[in-house]
This record gives C-alpha cells, structure tokens and sequence, in this order.
C-alpha cells in the first residue's frame, strides 16, 4: 500500500531535522519504502510518499522519530491511474 505521510516542522524549523538526518541518517524498519517527498517553501510541511504492505512499520519509523519536533499524518493513497481504472465503469451510467 501507498502512504502519504505529511510531516509538520516545529515552529516551521527544519534544521534538527535536517541536522539528524545529516548525523544519523535515516533508518527506516525493513518493509517500509521511501519514494519521495516534497517541502512546502514555508517549511511548514514536508510530504514524504511511502509504501510498504504493513501500517505497524509507519507506526515504529514514527516512533523511532520522536525527540525532533515534529508531528505525523498518514493518510493511505491509490495512484489516481488505478483509481481511473475503478472509476471508468461509472462514468457511462445514468
């Protein structure tokens, strides 16, 4: 399954955040996949595109998170290819 998680910077700072992934790096649990994200110009929100077929691993990459400020939400998505796909049958009716 696919995730949007949408990550909120504290005060819009993104420097520990930034400052531990340059010290630390990241470490997600195996099973969970990073795809990608995308920083809001304010600093306000990052949105990172997971996937992985158990919820639990987002819940302990969150956990492992804790201590930096920042607040979670996970919001499960299908790709907008796949949602034409169960879509199209319904656009001819009524």
């Amino acid at each position: 399954m696919l995730f949007m998680v949408i990550e909120r910077f504290k005060d819009r700072d993104p420097i520990p955040v930034y400052r531990r992934v340059r010290d630390e790096g990241v470490k997600f649990p195996d099973g969970l996949k990073y795809l990608g994200s995308w920083i809001e110009p304010n600093f306000d929100r990052c949105f990172q595109l997971m996937e992985c077929d158990d919820a639990r691993l987002l819940q302990e990459w969150v956990l492992n998170c804790q201590g930096n400020g920042m607040t979670f939400e996970i919001v499960p998505v299908v790709p907008s290819k796949e949602t034409r796909e169960v879509v199209a049958p319904f656009l001819d009716g009524d």
